[in-house]
Parts: structure tokens; sequence; C-alpha cells
């Protein structure tokens, strides 16, 4: 079988590598047609339906009309392996309770081939619907410009942060966004002093967040917490002293309860 990778790196399958980009497009365009998908990946058409049509016979992915679509066989897979992850289980109680006490939109995030990886939110019965919010589960966000990121990194070894660096760039979402390494270190120094982190708008205009990190006994970082809104929710009281106990404290318990689990 054709494989790709040079003597000094890591052999890969081709064939695996065009099936993962086939269905990483299908997410992006919401469905493709043959032609569609061959002119997006730069493939042939004969290529393209090769792959779909093996993906369809593993139950990958469907097609509807003329279109290629995921399918939701991939939705238990998703379900299998956030149930399997202890963020999620004993974190979910802990956001449920956190959204009831603000009213706002309160996630839980892991960190995953340095992207954040949202593994569940919830909407408190105060916070502003909006597309920002509803597709955050589908996203897998860069670390630098949201608060649960910039908790996540301010506890993970140096050498690690530069290579996520390396690898994601710091882009810019907004003005308020750090770009630059030696900034991003800095605040990520008075963040691992502090406990928890902030976003101001660095994300997205008119929106804010606090972000602190769950932690393992031996001082690593499985996640993080975070509580969202928009600027004229989370003023300057609320959002520099009061919310921060509170989501502080939510990922304390969230950490207790993994730590004595584990232990069980």
């Amino acid at each position: 079988m054709p494989q790709t990778g040079d003597d000094d790196g890591p052999r890969t399958l081709q064939t695996v590598s065009t099936a993962s980009q086939v269905m990483r497009t299908l997410k992006e365009l919401d469905g493709a047609g043959v032609t569609e998908l061959a002119t997006e990946l730069d493939i042939s058409k004969s290529t393209a339906h090769i792959h779909l049509m093996t993906l369809v016979e593993n139950g990958l992915v469907v097609k509807r009309d003329r279109k290629y679509e995921l399918a939701l066989r991939l939705f238990a897979f998703g379900e299998y392996v956030r149930s399997r992850n202890p963020l999620y289980r004993h974190g979910k109680p802990q956001v449920d309770e956190l959204a009831d006490k603000t009213g706002q939109y309160v996630h839980i995030v892991t960190e995953e081939s340095g992207r954040a990886i949202n593994l569940y939110q919830v909407k408190g019965d105060t916070s502003v619907s909006g597309e920002y919010q509803t597709s955050k589960p589908q996203q897998r966000d860069r670390l630098h410009y949201t608060a649960s990121g910039k908790a996540i990194l301010a506890f993970l070894p140096k050498q690690r942060v530069n290579e996520i660096i390396d690898r994601h760039g710091l882009p810019e979402r907004t003005s308020n966004t750090v770009t630059d390494p030696d900034a991003l270190f800095e605040e990520l120094t008075t963040i691992h002093e502090r406990g928890y982190a902030y976003n101001d708008e660095e994300e997205i205009e008119g929106f804010r967040a606090i972000g602190a990190p769950i932690r393992t006994p031996d001082g690593g970082v499985l996640g993080s917490l975070s509580v969202s809104g928009p600027t004229s929710v989370l003023q300057e009281e609320r959002f520099e002293e009061t919310l921060p106990e509170k989501v502080v404290n939510s990922a304390n318990v969230i950490e207790v309860n993994i730590n004595m689990s584990s232990r069980s």
C-alpha cells in the first residue's frame, strides 16, 4: 500500500489520510457531490468516488439525493469516546449546576493535538443565544484566544506550549487576541499564579469568558471549565471578582471527584 512520511517521520497510509480528508471536507462543506469534493481536495473524480463508496460501504458516509454526508454512525463513536472521558463523567453535574447559578453558557474543555475540544456545554436561563455559542460543540478551538484554552496552556510544560505554537500559530481573531509568543507566555505566568484565565473579547467581539484548569494530583492538567457571556452581562465587577470564584470552586469539585474515583 502507498505510504507517506520520510525516513525520520511517521509512516502513514495515504489511503487512510485521504479518507480522513474526505470526511473533514464533507463536514466543512455540509455535504458535497463527487465533483465538488474532488475539486476541494485537488484529486481526481474517480479517486473521490472510490473513497466515498468505501466510506458508504463502511457506514461512515451516506448519500442523500446527489450529495454525500457524514453518517449518524459517527455520532455513536463520538458518544462512546466522550462517555469514557472522566472530565465528561464527573464534570457534567458541575457544568449543569454552574449554568443554573450563573445563567450563562458553561463549557468543559480538554486539549487534543494542540486544539481545544468542547466535551460538554449547557446554556443558562439568561444566556444569549447565537451562532457563536451553538456552534461551540462542533469546534476545535485555538487555545490561545479562549479562557478555557489559556487555563490549560498555563499548566502545560513550556516545551509543550511551544510545540502547539509552532504547529498552530497564534492567529488573530479580534484586535484583543494575543498573537505574540512572549506576551502570551507572560500572560500564562499570571494565569498560573492567579489560578484562572480571562478572555476579554479575544475570540469574538462582545463576548467574555472566565476559565479555570482541572488538574491532576501530580500537577498536570486534564482540561478546564469556563463560563462565557456577552460583555453587557459580564460587566467589570462580575467578570473580575464574582464569577472567577464560582468557576474555580466548580473546577476544584471536578478535580476532587475525578481523583477520588481513580483511587476506588
